[in-house]
């Protein structure tokens, strides 16, 4: 059970070993956690449930029950942002050279059928959050817009059903 998060790394229409598509902060982000849960949060619950074990009885200890099950947590979480980095492919947005198109890291405005504009940065896996516009580049819509240009039209699927979208602007960094 504890191997189960391991193995559902691959995504979705990605063949395994693909890399992951990131922007160096997307990149900064996650090596900073790996950081701070190997270097720092892992040590004090291993003190922590050293500590519980020395007083003896663990069938009863709550110190001890839950500084193992913290510890496998962490041990999952590392081992996963491990997986991640190792196949990470950081993608600069500020270097793109070609920015009349639209790639990985670009900022796109476009209208919808119904006149409204929606901007969106195109982003990695781990990075979208769509409340502040940062959709991955495997969404739909992302999938739609690449390699798009300005006026060109794309088509999306949606729940609702096939939406037309036009690109109204680009840009990165």
């Amino acid at each position: 059970m504890a191997e189960e998060d391991d193995d559902t790394d691959d995504l979705p229409g990605l063949p395994p070993g693909t890399p992951f598509y990131m922007t160096p902060e997307g990149h900064a982000r996650l090596v900073e956690e790996l950081r701070r849960l190997w270097t720092e949060e892992r040590p004090k619950v291993v003190e922590t449930v050293a500590w519980a074990a020395s007083l003896g009885d663990r069938s009863e200890n709550a110190d001890y029950q839950y500084g193992k099950r913290r510890l496998r947590e962490i041990d999952r979480r590392v081992r996963f942002l491990r997986k991640r980095l190792e196949r990470a492919q950081v993608v600069d947005p500020a270097a793109q050279t070609k920015r009349d198109q639209v790639f990985f890291g670009a900022t796109v405005t476009y209208a919808r059928a119904d006149d409204s504009e929606v901007t969106v940065t195109i982003v990695g896996v781990d990075e979208a959050d769509t409340a502040r516009g940062r959709i991955s580049f495997l969404s739909p819509v992302a999938r739609a817009l690449l390699g798009r240009r300005v006026g060109d039209l794309a088509r999306v699927r949606t729940p609702q059903g096939v939406e037309e979208i036009e690109v109204l602007a680009i840009r990165y960094g």
